[in-house]
């Protein structure tokens, strides 16, 4: 387990990083303290992950489009 603070890392950093706990925890061969640790970092990493791609999708759809379906520019989208 990383002890990177989960609000600095990318997308892929938190989701690799979620991959890893999940699969501690199915294995089940953790005490108990720490499958409690585990599964609140889990979903610290969940948090940031759903938080990125929140992001992302805001982002994409801030993208407008011409007649013919053709990327035109961006559109400001509220809270970025």
């Amino acid at each position: 387990m990383s002890e990177t603070n989960v609000s600095e890392m990318s997308f892929e950093q938190a989701m690799a990083e979620l991959e890893q706990v999940v699969g501690q925890l199915e294995r089940g061969d953790v005490a108990l303290e720490d499958s409690i640790k585990l599964y609140e970092r889990g979903a610290e990493l969940k948090a940031r992950c759903e938080s990125k791609l929140k992001e992302a999708e805001e982002k994409v759809a801030a993208i407008t489009l011409d007649g013919n379906g053709a990327p035109a520019g961006l559109k400001p989208v509220e809270g970025l």
